[in-house]
């Protein structure tokens, strides 16, 4: 089974750039008027960064560039950070996930800012694994949705893919997905599936359908893949037989570590979970430094 144009790119490729950009804006807020606090400290401290839950690791790029963009601010030497685990791999509650080494001050003063995206993405990733696995064995794909925290929606996507699922669209203009608002605007689904046909041809087209006559119909002007939109269990199963060999079919609408398994053994290609990333409880990680002088 494969996910379409729209599944994003694999899992080991970390958004670098986005990374940056993200740590930059959070020293932006926490260091805009220093560290007068940490300014009381003049030693070198060891350190580890421990989950205090069992999780999925995800953003381990930030440490480093936190720690850097510190030193820098700061006009202090950097800290060096080594990882134990890799962003995706599991830790047990209680587990170190790296150790940080260099200037007390330095150290002190990143900790919230790299905490912050380290224990958000980590969550975003542990709750996609948590979904991954309600539905392991039926052959449906957990992916994400585009309800993502403005300006972290590409770190976000990445530890879904960190978490085991898949990226449905990065941005808007990804595929074309006609929406019940597209519907109504335009008069109509033939209408609105035209005007995107015509618009871009090239892109793969998912409607959005509510009921089996507009999966009919769908399926008629031939969409490539349906959004069972809030179906029930029942509606949905005769959706996916109607779809089958026509068209992809992906559930979405409420869908919860509780329900999940239920939706994918209706046999959905795919199960579209926008909690993935909009409402994931962060990982509890923390900072656990040693005093030089012990």
């Amino acid at each position: 089974m494969t996910a379409g144009p729209a599944a994003g790119p694999g899992p080991a490729e970390a958004p670098l750039e986005a990374f940056a950009a993200a740590v930059q804006s959070a020293l932006d807020e926490d260091l805009a008027g220093g560290d007068p606090t940490s300014g009381l400290l003049a030693a070198d401290t060891d350190a580890v960064l421990a989950a205090r839950a069992a999780g999925v690791v995800a953003g381990l790029p930030a440490v480093d560039l936190t720690l850097a963009g510190t030193a820098r601010r700061l006009g202090l030497r950097r800290a060096s950070f080594r990882p134990d685990l890799h962003d995706g791999a599991r830790v047990a509650a209680g587990g170190v996930i790296g150790r940080l080494t260099g200037p007390a001050r330095v150290v002190l003063a990143a900790e919230r800012s790299m905490l912050n995206l380290l224990g958000h993405l980590s969550g975003v990733a542990t709750l996609t694994a948590r979904f991954v696995a309600a539905v392991d064995g039926t052959g449906a794909v957990v992916r994400d949705s585009r309800k993502t925290l403005p300006g972290l929606r590409r770190l976000e996507k990445y530890a879904v893919r960190r978490g085991g699922g898949q990226n449905h669209r990065m941005s808007l203009g990804d595929a074309l997905l006609v929406k019940d608002n597209h519907i109504r605007a335009a008069g109509g689904l033939a209408a609105a599936v035209a005007a995107a046909r015509a618009l871009r041809p090239d892109l793969e087209l998912e409607v959005e359908v509510e009921t089996l006559d507009e999966v009919a119909e769908a399926l008629a002007l031939g969409c490539d893949l349906l959004l069972l939109d809030n179906m029930d269990l029942a509606t949905m199963a005769k959706a996916v037989a109607m779809a089958s060999g026509l068209a992809r079919t992906e559930a979405s609408g409420g869908i919860t570590l509780a329900s999940a398994r239920a939706v994918a053994e209706t046999g959905v290609d795919f199960i579209a979970v926008g909690a993935l990333t909009h409402s994931a409880p962060a990982l509890d990680i923390g900072l656990d430094w040693q005093d030089p002088r012990e």
